[in-house]
């Protein structure tokens, strides 16, 4: 079920007379921004979206744990496709921000791993790359898009393997720097479309890889998360979880060509992330 945008004022919810307007940005959604009197939230508008593994229950159930553990915004308000937030005036980042601002990131993210999951209520999903990289590929494979494969299913088997058995955490599985919010005394984390039980890997290697990391700061990253130096057989098997995840956000990208109607241009967007992923292939290859 979707709610229109016509019916965000008739929402339940509402103390006083409301007006809204949109918000930039969401690639799975619709956001905007309501005012209610004197108080202001964020509306999120966006059905399920099975080609993706989105379930709205999920991210609802996500957010509200989010915002239970101090994470991510109070959640006042939900309903099947809607889900209504305290506005937070904040300022989202960059990646240049993620980068000066590593250690803080990274703390935030320990934070979701291992506190949420003390917070989530009901039913909630698993996020295996892996099984994404698949059902992606016969999406694409069905739709007849150029690409090969054969060679990039063949990657994300050599990978799965390599990454080996995993510890099982709350994963956020989208860690954008847009996704990051600092308010001037502290930083949030929104947007749980993808939230889901992972291994840590996965997390970091999407910090990393979306947002410019050196190999430096990548080794100053997993020692702050582990709180120990960085052993070959981590270093092996985080290249390896971040490989997968520059593979699973390009055929996202690729999934995307052809299933979204948003203004955005994922053509050139599977271009760039196919080509950090062979980066990030010849790179494990040779670690």
């Amino acid at each position: 079920m979707q709610t229109s945008i016509r019916q965000i004022e008739y929402l339940p919810c509402w103390q006083g007379e409301v007006s809204y307007r949109p918000l930039a940005g969401g690639l799975t959604n619709r956001n905007f921004l309501v005012e209610d009197g004197s108080n202001r939230f964020v509306v999120r508008l966006g059905g399920d979206m099975p080609v993706h593994h989105i379930m709205r229950f999920n991210e609802q159930a996500a957010s509200r744990a989010a915002a239970s553990a101090g994470i991510s915004p109070a959640v006042t308000y939900t309903e099947p496709g809607v889900l209504v937030m305290q506005y937070i005036d904040a300022a989202p980042y960059t990646p240049a921000d993620v980068r000066e601002q590593l250690d803080e990131a990274v703390a935030l993210v320990r934070r979701v791993h291992t506190e949420i999951p003390h917070h989530l209520r009901g039913p909630v999903l698993m996020f295996w790359v892996f099984q994404v990289i698949r059902d992606y590929a016969k999406v694409l494979i069905e739709g007849r898009y150029d690409a090969d494969f054969e060679h990039l299913l063949h990657c994300a088997a050599v990978l799965e393997t390599a990454v080996g058995p995993v510890n099982l955490v709350f994963g956020h599985n989208d860690l954008l720097a847009s996704n990051f919010l600092h308010d001037g005394k502290r930083l949030w984390l929104i947007d749980w479309d993808y939230a889901g039980f992972n291994t840590p890997l996965f997390d970091l290697g999407g910090l990393a890889s979306n947002n410019g990391f050196s190999a430096e700061q990548e080794t100053r990253m997993l020692e702050i998360y582990f709180d120990a130096p960085v052993s070959p057989d981590l270093q092996h098997r985080y290249l390896a979880m971040k490989a997968a995840s520059l593979l699973r956000e390009t055929m996202w990208s690729m999934v995307s060509e052809s299933q979204s109607t948003l203004d955005f241009d994922y053509k050139t967007y599977s271009q760039t992330n196919l080509a950090q992923f062979s980066r990030a292939w010849t790179h494990f290859k040779q670690a």
